[in-house]
């Protein structure tokens, strides 16, 4: 899934679950039987047998991002050392970097706060300016690490085939055979670079990840923390709950990517809930209802008649520069309307306008994807978790299926990819890692005070799915904010001083604010 859903950044998220964006035995390999699969063999290199070194924090300069961080400019840096497979003793360590924000507080509460970002395989210093702006760091200490593999660790399962084929996709079909064959191409590149300088691709997993977590408590001496996350980054924490409790005060999962649910057919599920929610919203705005009357048959009309005959254009990225060759097509609009590009506000008026025979806002919005940070978004390690805990014990077939329940009017060609994850299936017969789902797909229980943010628009993990992990978590409270997409909490300034309130006083959160929120009025356009 794509990586945030921040409307004031428009981002798309894998996961975050954006990958999912956004999950358990791996894909069918090609030619074999869905579902089956093929272990790969140790990739870790050769070292000397011998006792497991003891998790350890190293101090550092704070890594030197792509874009200026203002917050790391005062905090405290360094990197995290830790086995790189903990089943292996005496295999080799990897280096997870770290950023200790000071509270803006001069007398800040004892217990920080750990984040833990979407994806899996987004660069999470990216979200710090988020954070800084949303209040976690005012009142106690903000600390970040990097999932392992992330940029800024050593190794960083980037692929930048992948990045150069993602720029090159804008220019065919979504879901076409010449996109499959290039992207396996890629794929198959980037892993054989990985395994050749020595990766373990089997040890990126979240069980790994919320080990990680553990040990940077132990490793910084601190007695007791609060986690905070976001997308992937819910089902890291619930992950981490369940299997290290020691030392958690309050837990805040926002965007809830639950693990026991998380599959590959799952994400058809969520995206037709957020979709559904945000028409619904519309149809309540008187202006919007008489304005877009029938946006559900829009939408499914365009679907069929891009998929059908998709649009060839010539078409200038919003940041400008030179026209780039961009294909929409049936997969492409469902794709866009997924990572948030129009944002949902916009999302009638731009069905309408493509209706109408104007695909400006799509169009645009695709042909920013010709335009990629090369090298900085983890797909190794989104590969490895999906491809060991969300792909399992399913098929190509089921995804179709639940595609159809979803959407039944809509083509074959674009029910067939789970959204914003397309060929994962062919990817992870290639990507060859271990079935993690009985291990990874289990329901955290907890007595542990929690907070479960959603939101209404949300159309990468869907808003009802928070209420079964609510249950399980016997002091929690939920809260449902409306009009707001993936990840909350930077979006919706009611959501940023309910998690204040929350860490405050786990127990008695205030969430009064939530009383009378409504969407924000739609975009009308003149007929």
């Amino acid at each position: 899934m794509a990586k945030h859903g921040v409307n004031a950044a428009a981002a798309a998220a894998l996961v975050c679950l954006a990958a999912f964006g956004g999950a358990p035995g791996a894909a069918a390999s090609p030619g074999s039987p869905a579902g089956s699969f093929s272990p790969s063999s140790p990739s870790s290199p050769s070292s000397t047998p011998g006792p497991t070194a003891a998790p350890r924090f190293v101090p550092g300069p704070c890594p030197k991002t792509p874009e200026p961080i203002e917050a790391l400019d005062t905090a405290r840096c360094g990197f995290l050392e830790v086995p790189e497979n903990r089943s292996r003793p005496g295999g080799r360590t990897i280096k997870l970097a770290v950023a200790r924000i000071a509270a803006a507080a001069e007398k800040p509460a004892a217990e920080p706060v750990v984040f833990m970002a979407g994806g899996p395989g987004a660069d999470t210093f990216d979200d710090i300016p988020f954070l800084v702006d949303s209040g976690l760091n005012k009142d106690r200490e903000l600390i970040v690490m990097a999932q392992r593999g992330n940029l800024h660790d050593r190794p960083n399962l980037a692929c930048p085939e992948v990045d150069r084929f993602n720029a090159q996709s804008v220019g065919l079909g979504y879901d076409a055979p010449q996109a499959r064959q290039l992207m396996l191409k890629a794929v198959t590149d980037c892993r054989a670079r990985l395994v050749a300088d020595g990766v373990d691709l089997n040890a990126y997993n979240t069980t790994e990840n919320a080990a990680d977590f553990a040990d940077l408590r132990t490793a910084l001496r601190i007695p007791r923390w609060n986690v905070y996350g976001y997308s992937y980054g819910t089902n890291l924490a619930l992950t981490y709950l369940r299997l290290h409790p020691e030392g958690i005060r309050a837990v805040a999962i926002d965007s809830v990517a639950p693990s026991q649910f998380v599959t590959l057919p799952w994400t058809w599920g969520s995206t037709a809930e957020g979709i559904r929610n945000i028409f619904a919203a519309c149809a309540a705005q008187p202006a919007c209802k008489d304005r877009y009357p029938d946006l559900p048959g829009t939408l499914t009309e365009q679907v069929r008649k891009l998929e059908a005959h998709p649009l060839m254009l010539n078409v200038t990225p919003p940041d400008g520069g030179k026209p780039v060759k961009t294909v929409l097509d049936g997969g492409a609009l469902l794709n866009l309307i997924v990572a948030f590009t129009p944002r949902p506000k916009d999302l009638p008026a731009a069905l309408d306008e493509l209706s109408r025979g104007n695909p400006q806002r799509f169009a645009q919005a695709r042909a920013a994807g010709s335009v990629q940070k090369t090298g900085e978004f983890a797909h190794g390690l989104t590969n490895s978790v999906a491809c060991a805990e969300w792909a399992p014990g399913h098929s190509e077939s089921d995804v179709l299926k639940a595609g159809r329940k979803a959407y039944p009017e809509w083509p074959d060609t674009v029910l067939a990819e789970a959204p914003q994850l397309p060929f994962q299936y062919p990817v992870c017969g290639i990507w060859k890692v271990a079935d993690r789902a009985k291990i990874q797909r289990v329901p955290t229980v907890s007595s542990v005070p929690a907070l479960v943010v959603s939101g209404t628009f949300d159309v990468k993990t869907g808003a009802s799915w928070a209420k079964g992990v609510a249950r399980d978590l016997s002091r929690s409270t939920s809260v449902l904010i409306p009009g707001i997409g993936h990840w909350v909490v930077p979006q919706s300034p009611c959501a940023q001083r309910v998690l204040a309130s929350f860490f405050a006083r786990p127990t008695a959160p205030d969430t009064s604010c939530v009383d009378g929120l409504a969407p924000e009025p739609f975009t009308i356009i003149p007929k």
